[in-house]
């Protein structure tokens, strides 16, 4: 079997790689062609234009993107959309909005052409242990294609959820969940950095301990035993966490249908929080604070 792949960056790239351990061929382009020169010097195949990807892979075609979401993507899709043929297949990996795959697949069903999303999970780890898969959109195609995404994934780690959108919605709601793993961790350690059970601590060996047998065992823990090895106190890192995005579309489904997610939002929230230095909301309350009742406040450019 032979697939295209769009998108040579960090997760395209380790994801061509595993295909072609599994003996999937792939022709790869990207924008910049030193990453197609690298791909075809490690047995894959190269295009350096989406006409050269089209002649190279033989009818019903195969073509996965795995770009960033938003412009890139769209861009992408809608020149394939042009070029590829009745009875040829997209594919979709990377965090997009899963209503966005509703109205992509609609409109290449117009022109005959199939749509997959896939939601990817796996990150820097994926070469190695694999990535988890959560497909949508017609399961025909997911049993046509069945072979590419058991390279890809481990054991039992990729599944047809449904039909266009299922896949990044499923994996919508993975990072919405992921979000509040985190946050619980982070709040679980600085509970004891603020106890007198602090010093001496040995948080590496702690979180080893907890991946043994307790209920909160778990992948995350065991990343942040590793972080923790790599820098006890985690002095070297500021506390500003960014977000993809798909923890907001979470909170927004969790809005648009009236189902209580309390943790994941907090969670959302926090991460907003940490990027805000002096935030004018503190601000605001210590001033509250000064007003009704005397308290003393900090002055600007104390800590």
């Amino acid at each position: 079997m032979r697939i295209g792949m769009i998108g040579l960056g960090r997760m395209g790239m380790n994801m061509a790689r595993r295909l072609l351990q599994n003996n999937i061929e792939v022709v790869g382009f990207n924008r910049s062609e030193d990453k197609t020169d690298q791909l075809k010097e490690e047995k894959g195949l190269g295009a350096y234009s989406y006409k050269e990807l089209k002649e190279l892979l033989q009818p019903p075609r195969t073509v996965w993107v795995m770009l960033p979401a938003g412009s890139p993507t769209e861009i992408a899709i809608h020149s394939l959309k042009q070029m590829l043929d009745p009875g040829d297949t997209i594919i979709d990996g990377g965090n997009c909005y899963y209503k966005d795959d509703i109205r992509r697949a609609e409109e290449l069903f117009e022109r005959g052409i199939n749509y997959l999303d896939a939601g990817i999970s796996g990150g820097i780890w994926g070469l190695e242990v694999g990535y988890c898969t959560m497909v949508g959109g017609p399961k025909m195609e997911f049993e046509r294609l069945r072979p590419v995404f058991a390279a890809l994934a481990p054991d039992n780690g990729y599944m047809h959820c449904g039909p266009a959108g299922a896949g990044h919605f499923i994996k919508m709601v993975h990072n919405g969940i992921e979000y509040g793993m985190m946050q619980a961790y982070a709040e679980g350690f600085a509970l004891i950095e603020n106890s007198n059970y602090d010093e001496g601590m040995d948080y590496s060996e702690l979180s080893k301990l907890w991946n043994n047998g307790s209920v909160i065992r778990s992948w995350l823990l065991e990343l942040a035993g590793a972080a923790f090895e790599k820098n006890e106190r985690l002095t070297d890192i500021k506390g500003v966490v960014d977000d993809s995005g798909e923890g907001r579309w979470t909170v927004q489904q969790a809005i648009e249908t009236g189902t209580p997610a309390p943790v994941l939002t907090i969670a959302l929230m926090e991460r907003f929080s940490s990027r805000r230095d002096n935030d004018f909301r503190n601000r605001v309350l210590a001033a509250l604070r000064r007003e009704f009742g005397g308290h003393p406040v900090s002055p600007a450019g104390k800590q």
